[in-house]
């Protein structure tokens, strides 16, 4: 066999001594890699195979050279993982140490999986498999399903894997998810440590004795844009009363009938907003057909409301009017991420419910979607002049709404709290008069009633901050950086606003 070369990523000298001076040396005027380090992967091919190896074939599973596996014969973790991050294309690319032997006596196979490494941008595991003394290089094992979070990413074997394991069923068949995260580093400065936004998703957060200026932006939440904030604005469902609560009884109107009128208010997520127009995306939000955003990049207000209540039963059904659309990833006139929800509804009984929409992505509509899971902290629905008012409703994603985001943000991911108005009577004003609650919570027009129907937030010529996007499956859909992806160094150069010099030498058969 041929000598093989190990394709480790290699920073140039002059990088390291830039790193240390806060100077880095420029590829091009369109992209850089920033170096990524210590991260691990952990996957378990697929547990019914595991199960196969140790039961049926009586054989065994070692790890070794860092890589371990969980108790119970659990999941494969390796370990000491190392690569770039490129800011032009948004790539992860990362090769981790340790390998694995599957060897069972009985069934008569033995084989070695090593120099396992996940690419963002091809979507795929690949690894150096090594069977009766000959070892194919880069034998792709599993197409990912690439996520922000870059935890619990759905895989599909490939032909390759089927053939690796010895069955033709593995061909197209589910494997074991797929989690890569970053070790925490004590010794690390900066510290890139995972931090709760006012949005409810983690966001890498540099804490260090570096410049307030390259701290700021290195965070994959923060915006470049004065108009947007990481604290919810006033005009934001979030920035509502703490708690779900109902109005104090006393009404006119019937304990049940048909709702006259009434708003909605959700942001959707604050930081997928920000993405769109101060990140990556680098779009633009549009609302229409009676809905409105608050100023600065805010909160949506849709109108009109139709629909039945019954105060005795706890029960509402409500449907709204207006649309939103996302769009961003712009290249010759098309859209990479073009996302509209549109016919928006809440159904409660109880104190829980579900908020649906009809879903318009990339072209392919999908009606009545269940995108969140409702609750409140009061199961009563009880009536003030004629009006119903919900505050600061939780909303937790779907896995439908996962889905209708592309993987975005995962199933149960914290959304905008939902605030909600409904007339009872004709004659019933609503709060603020157009649907908010007098906390704001429940206005998408904001405070200073600069909220238009038919308007547009962002463009392109918005500023952007130092978010960016995995490429892959995540490129079609507007995603963020994932969580912890960028390591102290990337995080210091991305932030300083230049490139970093880096050779990716990819191995080659002498």
């Amino acid at each position: 066999m041929a000598a093989h070369r190990h394709r480790p990523l290699a920073l140039a000298a002059a990088v390291a001594v830039a790193l240390g001076a806060g100077a880095f040396a420029v590829t091009s005027a369109s992209a850089a890699e920033a170096p990524l380090k210590d991260y691990e992967l952990t996957w378990g091919i697929k547990q019914s195979y595991r199960s196969y190896v140790t039961g049926m074939a009586a054989g065994t599973f070692t790890p070794s050279g860092g890589a371990t596996q969980a108790d119970g014969n659990g999941a494969f973790t390796f370990t000491d993982g190392s690569g770039t991050y490129d800011s032009g294309t948004h790539a992860v690319r990362l090769g981790f140490a340790g390998s694995l032997k599957i060897a069972s006596k009985l069934h008569g196979f033995e084989l070695t999986l090593s120099d396992v490494r996940f690419d963002s941008a091809a979507a795929e595991i690949t690894a150096d498999v090594t069977s009766g003394g000959t070892t194919r290089e880069d034998v792709p094992l599993a197409d990912v399903t690439v996520t922000r979070t870059m935890t619990e990413m759905e895989t599909r074997l490939t032909k390759e894997a089927a053939t690796v394991l010895g069955s033709a069923g593995y061909e197209g068949a589910a494997g074991d998810p797929l989690t890569v995260t970053q070790k925490p580093a004590a010794t690390q400065t900066p510290t890139a440590t995972p931090t709760e936004t006012a949005s409810g998703s983690a966001t890498p957060e540099p804490t260090s004795s570096t410049s307030t200026s390259a701290s700021a932006s290195a965070s994959p939440s923060s915006s470049a844009s004065s108009s947007s904030s990481a604290s919810p604005s006033s005009s934001d469902p979030a920035s509502g009363s703490a708690s779900p609560s109902a109005s104090a009884s006393g009404t006119g109107a019937p304990a049940r009938g048909e709702i006259a009128d009434g708003t909605l208010g959700w942001g959707v997520k604050q930081s997928f907003r920000t993405y769109v127009v101060d990140g990556a995306a680098q779009g633009k939000i549009t609302v229409s057909g009676g809905a409105t955003q608050a100023a600065g990049n805010g909160a949506f207000t849709f109108t009109d409301a139709t629909g039945t209540y019954d105060t005795d039963a706890d029960t509402l059904s409500a449907s709204f009017e207006g649309a939103v659309n996302f769009k961003g990833h712009e290249a010759n006139g098309s859209y990479g991420l073009d996302l509209t929800l549109s016919g928006l509804g809440v159904e409660l009984d109880g104190g829980s419910g579900e908020l649906t929409a009809d879903v318009d992505s990339l072209g392919k509509t999908s009606d009545d979607v269940v995108l969140a899971d409702l609750s409140t902290d009061t199961a009563g629905l009880t009536a003030q002049g004629d009006v119903i008012t919900l505050d600061g409703v939780t909303a937790k994603l779907t896995k439908a709404g996962a889905e209708a985001f592309g993987g975005f943000y995962a199933e149960g991911a914290e959304l905008d709290p939902v605030g909600l108005s409904v007339a009872l009577s004709d004659d019933a004003e609503l709060p603020d008069g157009n649907g908010g609650s007098g906390s704001g919570s429940g206005s998408g027009s904001g405070s200073d009633g600069s909220g238009t129907s038919s308007g547009t937030t962002g463009g392109a010529g918005t500023t952007g901050s130092t978010t960016g996007g995995v490429s892959g499956a995540l490129a079609s859909t507007g995603s963020e950086v994932p969580a912890g992806a960028l390591g102290a160094a990337a995080a210091v150069t991305l932030a300083a606003g230049a490139g970093v010099v880096v050779a990716m030498r990819r191995r080659q058969n002498a």
